[in-house]
């Protein structure tokens, strides 16, 4: 099995952005260095018998001030954004190798190891379910119906096409329309399982390959790693990974509404 993590990324990404705080941070010191030499010498100048207006140089005062405090409040929030960032990309390695669970309706077919594609449906009452699985390029390959129970099931496909053809390896999705007696529409979420080959900590949060499509973090939904103690391990990384997530959204909006 193939691991591509990309933390370099991640790393130049948040030298490029201290980069260009350092120098806005020099402009503005020059700039205010600048305004403080300029108001002095006005100052030492004025005529006695008509004085200069103060108040204005004072709010400009302020204002400098203001932006410089702006700047320095901006390069701390960074430095926490990139503390953050790298808490969640050693928690994301951990998961290279366990079999996840995550939202999504795309399954790999593997007829070589007699792996037919599984999905996980979710119906809130019993139903019947309109089929349809796409391949990669969007070409209907198999339609049918299922009957559907209140409550978690599997759905599987062994890759034999409508037409009887049997189609070759690949991710093929699951799209599904359900209704109950009475006719009425039910809604059905599907979810797919898949070993975690690569994490990519460049994506902005970062993702995973999960059997061959990459997917969001956010979207795992429970895993399971073969072993007891390496999940409950691996259980306590995704808690603290989803957490790491939030607090990592939530200062990269305050970051948005200060700049």
């Amino acid at each position: 099995m193939t691991t591509t993590t990309t933390p370099v990324a991640s790393t130049s990404a948040a030298s490029t952005a201290a980069g260009i705080n350092n120098t806005s941070s020099q402009q503005i010191a020059g700039n205010f260095d600048e305004f403080l030499q300029i108001l002095t010498t006005q100052l030492q100048n004025q005529d006695p018998l008509s004085p200069m207006d103060s108040n204005s140089f004072t709010q400009e005062l302020v204002e400098f001030a203001s932006v410089e405090q702006q700047i320095d409040t901006n390069t701390n929030m960074q430095t926490m954004i990139s503390l953050q960032q790298a808490s969640t990309d050693l928690a994301g390695l951990q998961l290279v190798g366990a079999t996840v669970t995550v939202s999504g309706n795309s399954a790999a077919l593997a007829n070589a190891s007699n792996s037919p594609a599984t999905w996980t449906l979710n119906s809130p009452s019993a139903a019947t379910g309109n089929v349809s699985i796409t391949n990669s390029s969007g070409q209907t390959v198999f339609t049918g119906t299922t009957a559907l129970n209140a409550g978690t099931q599997t759905y599987t496909w062994n890759g034999q096409g409508s037409n009887g053809v049997t189609w070759p390896d690949g991710n093929y999705t699951l799209s599904i329309t359900a209704t109950g007696a009475n006719g009425q529409a039910v809604s059905v979420s599907t979810q797919v399982q898949g070993v975690v080959s690569a994490v990519n900590t460049s994506a902005n949060p970062p993702t995973l390959t999960v059997g061959g499509q990459t997917v969001p973090m956010s979207s795992i939904q429970s895993i399971n790693s073969g072993g007891s103690g390496s999940s409950s391990g691996l259980t306590s990384s995704l808690s603290t990974l989803n957490s790491n997530i939030g607090s990592l959204t939530s200062t990269i909006n305050s970051l948005s509404q200060l700049l």
